[in-house]
């Protein structure tokens, strides 16, 4: 007898989208039956058509504990989480003090996450001038990959490396097998900002494409020189997508994500003063949108991740609106779901595919793949029950970020979270969170 069966007329399966019963024993799916093998289940959830399928993998988070808990924390992050669907989430080895870029320093990350988890939270270490010593022990004590800047990342304690760097770490992580992942801006000659900061144009101009595409050339030059994994997070600019191309078609191991925020708003959508849009790089214009939504449909982006990226309020100068001078990242870990799905179903875009860029591709990156991202034998049951028809509108009230500020507010999203279930157990329910924190701090998998 299995513990629990849910059962939907809309499973989204590792096949496609069919009628299913999952079927949970313990803490894994055991397998994907019928109506008529729900019956065996000591509990059967029946959803009726809602949409069952994986639960969702964040890869790029900054949680930003210890040290800036107050800009977020592990208990505020991963109720969010919960009520988004997301069930494992991979936290960025900034902004949090100390940065995880030592083995003491991610101890001490995971000791700030004991009894706070609600969903489970793997960890990536970091990339910086002068802890070559400190990347074999990092990945020996079970982080994810690293995490590098190519232009300062804005916190003194998590320096950029320059080429030379990246040529001394590539080899370690590629012997490790493990990936790099690359704030792709490279800071060209030009004219420093100038214009009216309340301007969203004057900061557009400020990081131009080019400082993507340059650096993209720069990662895949060195992965096909290196035979690294290397993946760029959060790409803003089109122009970058005929290398990525051209990379993926000559077999390199290179991969690629995108954000909510680049596919859903445009430079244009941007009003003077508006310092919640401010992320780095920046959101760009609607034809650059449309060329991702492009890459992304034929497989040139895999995956959609949040870069989840609060601080607190007087961080971004709501008051003044000086984009120059506001904290640049967006909040939206909580709505990555209905975010993209709400743009995607507009495309014509089903949801095998949101699954793939939401929970397979992440789970990948990240080392998971034997456990999360999908709804297969002897994965954890982790699964999230949505409406994908009804609608809601974004407000503070909703929110369970620890700021309520996100350029989400006021917009009216398609996709409901009903339940989310972490290794067959109900985290969330109608908007009620778990009250016991259920969740786990993962080690990335030792690959073959």
């Amino acid at each position: 007898m299995t513990d629990l069966a849910v059962v939907s007329r809309r499973v989204v399966t590792p096949e496609g989208v069919r009628e299913a019963a999952v079927l949970v024993e313990g803490p894994r799916v055991a397998a994907l039956g019928d109506a008529r093998d729900a019956r065996a289940a000591a509990r059967v959830l029946d959803v009726g058509d809602r949409v069952v399928m994986p639960g969702l993998v964040d890869s790029h988070v900054h949680v930003n504990e210890p040290g800036r808990t107050a800009w977020e924390g592990f208990a505020t992050a991963t109720a969010a989480a919960a009520a988004g669907g997301v069930t494992t989430l991979v936290d960025m080895p900034l902004n949090s003090v100390p940065a995880t870029t030592t083995v003491p320093a991610l101890r001490t990350k995971l000791a700030a996450a004991r009894g706070r988890l609600h969903v489970d939270c793997g960890f990536w270490g970091g990339v910086v001038p002068g802890n070559a010593a400190e990347r074999g022990p990092l990945v020996d004590a079970g982080v994810a990959g690293f995490k590098c800047f190519l232009v300062p990342s804005g916190v003194d304690e998590f320096p950029h490396v320059g080429e030379a760097d990246l040529r001394e770490a590539l080899p370690v992580l590629a012997d490790r097998r493990v990936p790099l992942l690359v704030h792709a801006e490279l800071a060209l000659p030009g004219e420093a900002a100038s214009g009216d900061p309340r301007a969203y144009a004057t900061y557009l101009a400020s990081r131009p494409p080019e400082w993507e595409d340059e650096a993209v050339r720069l990662l895949v030059r060195l992965a096909r020189e290196t035979g690294a994994a290397l993946h760029v997070v959060h790409l803003s600019s089109a122009g970058a997508l005929p290398i990525l191309a051209e990379a993926r078609s000559a077999g390199l191991a290179v991969t690629v994500e995108t954000c909510p925020h680049y596919l859903f708003f445009s430079a244009e959508d941007v009003a003077a003063g508006r310092t919640e849009f401010k992320c780095s790089p920046p959101i760009r214009g609607r034809a650059n949108r449309d060329r991702l939504w492009d890459a992304l449909a034929a497989g040139v982006i895999d995956m959609v991740v949040s870069d989840h990226s609060p601080c607190v309020p007087e961080l971004k100068g709501l008051e003044a609106g000086d984009f120059l001078r506001a904290w640049g990242g967006i909040s939206s870990l909580q709505l990555r779901l209905p975010v993209v799905w709400t743009e995607a179903r507009r495309r014509g875009f089903g949801l095998d595919r949101l699954v793939e860029w939401l929970c397979r591709r992440p789970a990948l990156l990240a080392g998971l793949a034997g456990r999360k991202g999908s709804l297969a034998p002897g994965h954890d049951a982790d699964l999230v029950v949505w409406d994908p028809e009804a609608s809601f509108t974004v407000t503070p009230e909703s929110v369970r970020h620890r700021h309520p500020l996100t350029p989400y507010l006021g917009e009216r999203l398609h996709g409901v979270v009903e339940w989310t279930l972490l290794r067959g157990q109900v985290v969330y329910d109608h908007g009620r969170l778990s009250v016991e924190p259920r969740g786990e701090a993962l080690a990335r998998a030792p690959r073959a």
